[in-house]
């Protein structure tokens, strides 16, 4: 039998059709017991998340301002909350989102400033 280098095994990979490297992909799930897009993708994640832990942030709402029924308002559209939970969250402050990405913690706090309230980053 012989023994493919992993060029030569990309090259004939390079000149199968679609159908014909699910067929492989197939044939290699039955022939190991193991499905090779899973190997491929579960290292992946591991990496994401450590990088995805470092560049999140945690939006804090620390005063609503004068203009509380603005700044409900936007605390709805960016949650999804009912009024009440809302009006709650506004009169006492407190986490709007949190652990989510740093450049999306900035759109929201941007929002909330320009309602009138007090916003910070964590």
């Amino acid at each position: 039998m012989a023994k493919f280098t992993k060029d030569e095994f990309i090259n004939g990979l390079k000149e199968m059709t679609i159908l014909e490297v699910k067929e492989l992909v197939d044939a290699m799930k039955e022939e190991f017991g193991v499905d090779p897009s899973a190997v491929a993708v579960a290292a992946a994640p591991v990496a994401a998340s450590e990088e995805a832990e470092a560049s999140t942030k945690t939006v804090v709402l620390k005063d609503a301002g004068a203009a509380k029924i603005a700044v409900i308002k936007v605390i709805r559209e960016i949650t999804g909350l009912g009024l009440v939970e809302a009006k709650g969250i506004a009169d006492k402050g407190g986490n709007i989102k949190e652990n989510i990405p740093a450049e999306e913690a900035n759109e929201i706090k941007a929002k909330l400033e320009e309602a009138g309230a007090t916003v910070e980053l964590a």
